[in-house]
């Protein structure tokens, strides 16, 4: 998930409630959307350029990490295949991951990059504040150091 800009909901809580963890890629908005997140499943998270020092002091810019073999990097301002962010591009041109996750854009985009062999992912916006229209997360499987069982989750008008 990302952008929630201090949104939870019992929309949100009913699908946070169907995975075994959650990740999400900035713009948290406050510390309460991710207090309530921790109540329920363990969190990895990145701030984003709209949090304060309360959701900077309790997570990264960047969040890389391995699960089941794969290496993920999540990040809130990170662009995508062709066109990623200037302050990341040496890096994940030099070490990439084999899944990038950002944020920023409240666009939900799935892409694989061909050239670095990584899939991005960006699930678009789960919060209400922005301006798109419907409100977006993803959902998918590691397993055995394989992406799959991808779904793109609508929760409804923002």
């Amino acid at each position: 998930m990302s952008d929630t800009h201090g949104c939870i909901d019992d929309v949100m809580i009913k699908y946070i409630n169907t995975v075994d963890e959650v990740w999400h890629a900035g713009d948290i908005g406050t510390v309460a959307v991710t207090d309530k997140i921790k109540e329920l499943k363990p969190l990895k998270g990145v701030y984003g350029n709209i949090d304060g020092t309360d959701v900077r002091s309790e997570f990264p810019l960047h969040n890389r990490f391995i699960v089941d073999g794969v290496d993920v990097w999540i990040t809130h301002i990170g662009g995508y295949p062709g066109n990623y962010a200037f302050d990341i591009r040496k890096e994940i041109t030099n070490n990439p991951p084999r899944l990038f996750i950002s944020g920023h854009s409240h666009i939900l985009k799935v892409m694989n990059d061909n050239k670095l062999g990584l899939l991005h992912m960006n699930p678009g916006a789960i919060g209400r504040k922005g301006f798109h229209h419907k409100r977006t997360m993803l959902r998918f499987e590691i397993i055995k150091s394989e992406i799959k069982n991808l779904e793109v989750i609508e929760l409804g008008d923002r």
